[in-house]
């Protein structure tokens, strides 16, 4: 059984031995993920042997839609086997995360994020050497402007520390939330906006029917991958199509947008480009 690691998290950096790696902090423990060739995604505590391991599911190619419409690009996704995303289990994080993929290109968005986490978050040592968490709230709130500038984030830092202020008031409710619902909780924090608490939402609850379907990664990926289908030209429209070719089924939407964005982070790497992505929320 073949199966793919989706790698569109900015917090995938490059080890060692050129494999995949990230760090994430889950139930107050900091974990250590790795893909291996062989034993696929490894997941490794630190600092401790008895703890729960952050959710990693797998989505198979079956749960991809059935409409015959969707059936040349189903056929040419469903190539990747199994998709396996590491949720992000935490919600800072992905708020975070969103909002530093504001405006910016997908590649820039990934050198401010790991230059973020590297001047004011967390560093753990690990088998593979140090990674660093995002700051936390409370470190955001405490920073200075000209730390915000250094770090090539001052165009973000009203949305940083608004979200900051409002995670740590409402965190806890938050964390109970059904994903449509949380996308309604962060579309409340100024600066946010409906892309990035989608994006956000995704990213945190693993459930990729609540992305931003109009996203520009979607749409190029989904064009590349099809060359020649009439998919509609503005984001709305290309969302709603979208929206029709998985029946309106949230298992087949979350299905058909995982699955073509793992197979344009594969297709970026092979090709040694940038993935795209709209960011539209840069002020609303």
């Amino acid at each position: 059984m073949t199966i793919t690691l989706t790698t569109d998290h900015p917090g995938w950096l490059t080890g060692p031995a050129s494999e995949p790696v990230r760090l994430v902090m889950y139930e107050d423990v900091p974990w250590l993920a790795v893909w291996q060739p062989t034993a696929g995604l490894v997941l490794r505590p630190i600092g401790t042997e008895n703890a729960v391991a952050p959710p990693a599911p797998r989505t198979a190619p079956h749960e991809l839609p059935t409409a015959p419409e969707a059936a040349p690009l189903v056929q040419r996704i469903a190539t990747l086997g199994h998709a396996q995303r590491l949720t992000n289990p935490s919600l800072w994080d992905a708020i975070t995360t969103a909002i530093l993929r504001q405006v910016v290109r997908a590649e820039q968005a990934r050198k401010v994020y790991r230059r973020w986490c590297a001047n004011h978050g967390r560093a753990v040592d690990t088998s593979v050497g140090p990674l660093c968490l995002a700051p936390s709230p409370d470190t955001v709130l405490g920073l200075p402007d000209e730390a915000f500038a250094e770090s090539g984030t001052r165009f973000h830092r009203t949305a940083l520390c608004a979200a900051a202020t409002a995670y740590i008031k409402h965190q806890a409710a938050w964390a109970q939330l059904a994903p449509e619902d949380l996308v309604k909780a962060l579309d409340e924090i100024p600066r946010i906006g409906p892309w990035t608490a989608s994006a956000a939402a995704a990213d945190y609850t693993g459930d990729f029917s609540v992305y931003p379907h109009g996203d520009l990664a979607v749409r190029t990926w989904a064009r590349l991958a099809l060359p020649g289908y009439p998919f509609p030209d503005t984001d709305r429209a290309f969302a709603a199509r979208w929206r029709r070719l998985a029946n309106d089924n949230r298992t087949q939407l979350h299905a058909l947008t995982l699955f073509t964005l793992t197979w344009g982070n594969h297709a970026r790497t092979d090709q040694h480009g940038d993935d795209p992505h709209d960011r539209p929320d840069s002020g609303g």
